[in-house]
This record gives structure tokens, C-alpha cells and sequence, in this order.
């Protein structure tokens, strides 16, 4: 089984899709049972897809119309009974590895992604109420967001960092995460803090794809990738980093997300088979891994070193694009989205409680 290869490579495969009826039906159980996925990942947009095309959430939703809670409250009643059902079926795998895998993540709202004091608010809410403790709370790596993942890093909760883009992007992560550490060593706290920090790929590809020559079309999020890996192996070997593995911290480590194709011309397991590298984590789209399964190989590895990549970048500038513009640029079209896709879901709720009370 090639995803058992990945797995034995050292590479983590996580699922980047929850919806109840992937509960109900036993199907995220096989997939971990035999396709060798160990988390799940979520964002607003898949629950909004989720909740739109299934009326397994409609009982859950008639029960609450006349309740006086709010539309986001029932949102979040609905994802995490989701999500503690797939934390559940993931325990024996985060037991297992020692708290490294079998983990679970759900997204503050995006309504909050330039508020620093109520994206902590909401994280240590969120995962209170999970009440599981293989519970990521996603935060998106902005400015505001950064400041709110060094503070919930301090205060034990794990974080999931969502919408990096660039190398730089991960970086200010990746020292949010130390700063927080530090700050627990000095306040004599354990440690052991779980986080990931989720590197967006396809994204990159798909917003240059008419603007550059074809021999580069599906080739710059693979070159950040491997910038961004390097300086991931860079991080572990460092002074700073093996002081406070000493005293117990686990690595923050790097997530490959938005990894489903998005270009029809090009190989369906295009980021699954370039991407493979250990101490890393791959969430896949159910399509992609459903792809990867039936024909996907695992060849190269990713080397810790980013000459490669890094001259593949110079080749994008050479070609006209501006790599720290353009990361910026993604990173707020990514919030803007998730953001639409948050109010598209709240409309839907709404609709669907007002229909119940009419009824």
C-alpha cells in the first residue's frame, strides 16, 4: 500500500474532510484502519459543503430551532460532535504515537481573524468544549493571529496554524511557537504543547498559473514547499530548538495543506508524490487520497536542503512574479474566503432553523 510507504518514510497522512455521513457510514474508519490516515483537518468550507449537501445534520438542527442559542452556536454543537466522534476513532492512534498523530482540528471563525484578544477568547473556548485532548484549534498565521498563537500556545492550548503561504509566513510561526515555549520554561509548565504549522500549496499554482511560461505552470508550490522544508530541518538543529526539546517540547511540525490539484492538465498526485518528506504531514482532499490509493508512487524524497527549490523561485522571479506580494496576497484571498464560506454557513443554519419553526 503506497500510503504505508509515506507512513514508513516518516510522512503523516492526514484527511482534509469531516462530514457525518463519513462518520455514520464507517468510511473514516477504513480509511484509517487501511489507508493509513492519522488526523482529520477542517475549515468552514467544508462544513459548509457538508451541512448543504446531507440532511444527516437536519435532526440536530430541528432540535435547536427554538432554542435561544445562537446560529454559531449550533455550529459549533454540530462540528464538534463531528469532530469528538473522529477524535474518538483517532485516540488509539494519538495513544499510540505518543501524542504525535490521532489528531483532530476545527477553525476559530474567520470574523475574527484581525482580532488577537478574541481569537484567544474563542481557542481556549473551542477547545474546552471539545474536551478531547488530540483537539487542534486552528488560527490562521496573519499578524493579529500570530500574536494569538504565542498566547494560546502559553496558556496549553494546541494550535493548529492555518494560512501559511511563504517560507517568511512560517517562520513568524515558527518563532511564535518558541517564544511561547520559552515563556512556559520560564514559568516552570510542561512543555509538551502540541501545534502544526499548515503550508498552503496549490493555491500558489493556480494564481500564476496564465502569467507564466507553461515549463513553470505547477511548479512554484513545490519550490516553496522545499524552501520551507529546509528551513524546518534548519529549526530542529538548532541551539534554540534542541534546548527546549531537552526540557520535554515536542516540534511544531510542517503541515502540507490545499494539496488536491487544481490544474486539469496535470497529474492528480502531483503534491502527494513531491511532497513526500519525513517529519512532515500531508492532509489530502478524500479525492486526492482516493486517487493516491488507486494509482499514486511514492519516488523521491524531499531533500532537507532547498537549493533546488530555491533556484526554482529565482526562475518565477526571473518570470515576473513577486513572490512576497503574491504570498500576501494569497494569505488574505484565503481569510476572505474562508470568511465567505463562515457567512454562507451561517445563512444556511439560519435558513434551515427557520424552516423547522415554520414547519
Amino acid at each position: 500500500m503506497n500510503t504505508r510507504q509515506l507512513q514508513d518514510l516518516g510522512q503523516s497522512l492526514w484527511l482534509d474532510n469531516i462530514t457525518r455521513d463519513l462518520l455514520d457510514s464507517g468510511t473514516l474508519k477504513q480509511f484509517i484502519d487501511d489507508w493509513s490516515i492519522s488526523g482529520i483537518t477542517s475549515n468552514p468550507t467544508i462544513f459548509d459543503e457538508a451541512i448543504r449537501g446531507s440532511s444527516a445534520y437536519d435532526e440536530t438542527i430541528r432540535s435547536a430551532a427554538n432554542l435561544s442559542i445562537t446560529d454559531e452556536d449550533l455550529f459549533m454543537e454540530l462540528a464538534l460532535d463531528d469532530l469528538r466522534r473522529a477524535a474518538d476513532l483517532l485516540r488509539p492512534v494519538f495513544d499510540r504515537t505518543h501524542t504525535v498523530d490521532g489528531w483532530v482540528s476545527l477553525e476559530v471563525s474567520p470574523l475574527l481573524v484581525n482580532d488577537t484578544g478574541g481569537t484567544i477568547a474563542a481557542a481556549e473556548r473551542i477547545h474546552a468544549q471539545a474536551g478531547r485532548p488530540n483537539f487542534f484549534v486552528k488560527i490562521p498565521g496573519t499578524t493579529a493571529g500570530i500574536a494569538a498563537i504565542e498566547e494560546c500556545i502559553f496558556r496549553g492550548v494546541p494550535i493548529n496554524v492555518t494560512l501559511l503561504f511563504s517560507r517568511a509566513q512560517y517562520l513568524a510561526a515558527s518563532e511564535a511557537y518558541l517564544r511561547a515555549l520559552d515563556r512556559r520554561l520560564e514559568a516552570g509548565l510542561d512543555l509538551r504543547v502540541a501545534s502544526v504549522a499548515s503550508l498552503f500549496i496549490s493555491r500558489w499554482d493556480k494564481a500564476i498559473h496564465d502569467r507564466v511560461s507553461p515549463e513553470l505552470r505547477n511548479r512554484l508550490g513545490i519550490a516553496v514547499a522545499g524552501a520551507t522544508y529546509s528551513t524546518y530541518c534548519e529549526m530542529l538543529t538548532s541551539h534554540h530548538w534542541q534546548r527546549l526539546k531537552k526540557h520535554g517540547a515536542l516540534p511544531q511540525r510542517l503541515l502540507w495543506a490545499s494539496t488536491g490539484v487544481k490544474d486539469p492538465a496535470a497529474p492528480d498526485c502531483l503534491y502527494v508524490e513531491a511532497l513526500a518528506a519525513p517529519g512532515t504531514i500531508n492532509t489530502l482532499p478524500e479525492k486526492t487520497l482516493r486517487a493516491f490509493v488507486d494509482h499514486g508512487r511514492v519516488g523521491g524524497v524531499m531533500a532537507p536542503a532547498g537549493e533546488a527549490a530555491n533556484a526554482t523561485l529565482r526562475s518565477f522571479k526571473s518570470d515576473g512574479v513577486d513572490l512576497k506580494e503574491l504570498a500576501t496576497r494569497l494569505q488574505t484571498e484565503g481569510a476572505q474566503a474562508f470568511t465567505q464560506s463562515w457567512r454562507q454557513l451561517m445563512t444556511r443554519i439560519a435558513e434551515k432553523r427557520k424552516q423547522w419553526i415554520a414547519a
